[in-house]
């Protein structure tokens, strides 16, 4: 887990280089000293909270907190909802299954990664259903472009040819839909591991 946290990290820092110069400068700046392979408690006195592992998604390491009590589900940007999923360092392939095991939780309340909070079961499926959807149509769709022997710039045009109409209106999708795109490209193409996002790329 820390060694995945330190290659996020560099993706972060070397996707935008003007935003980290002189990175090792920035005060308080540190790795986790606790890590966790799947599941750690955290005893807050009157509450129970419970970070977890669940599967890989939006990246390899994704953490969720889950406050069994009053069934809360905090996903970070394993779900969105209303908005565009960034998948630009995801795992699309395995992003559904782990999906699933959010809904085998049984949340009751669920605070998304972007969008509003989903305060009812109705509302938790419907974020599932609606992320899931948004991460199969970009990969298939990648999928045929790659079987259809396309470059990058036509596999744009055919996945925005799936997804536009679709989720075109939703916050970011213009800013997303290219890194989106590139990771499903590669994916379709057997690169299982996101490359490094740089100033070039």
């Amino acid at each position: 887990i820390q060694e995945r946290g330190e290659q996020d990290f560099k993706s972060e820092t070397d996707r935008f280089p003007r935003l980290f110069r002189s990175v090792e400068s920035i005060p308080h700046l540190t790795f986790p000293t606790v890590t966790f392979d799947t599941e750690m408690t955290i005893d807050l006195g009157n509450r129970i909270v419970e970070l977890k592992h669940v599967g890989p998604g939006h990246t390899r390491g994704d953490i969720i907190a889950w406050v069994p009590d009053c069934k809360a589900l905090f996903s970070g940007d394993l779900l969105e909802y209303g908005a565009t999923p960034y998948c630009g360092d995801a795992q699309l392939e395995e992003w559904p299954a782990t999906l699933e095991v959010l809904r085998a939780m049984g949340a009751q309340k669920l605070v998304p990664g972007r969008g509003p909070a989903l305060l009812n079961p109705e509302q938790v499926n419907a974020g599932l259903d609606y992320t899931r959807d948004f991460v199969t149509t970009v990969l298939s769709s990648a999928k045929e472009a790659v079987a259809a022997g396309h470059d990058l710039k036509a596999a744009m045009a055919h996945v925005r040819s799936y997804m536009d109409a679709k989720f075109g209106h939703v916050f970011i999708y213009e800013h997303c839909l290219p890194f989106d795109v590139s990771r499903a490209y590669d994916e379709a193409k057997g690169i299982k591991n996101p490359r490094i996002w740089t100033a070039d790329r």
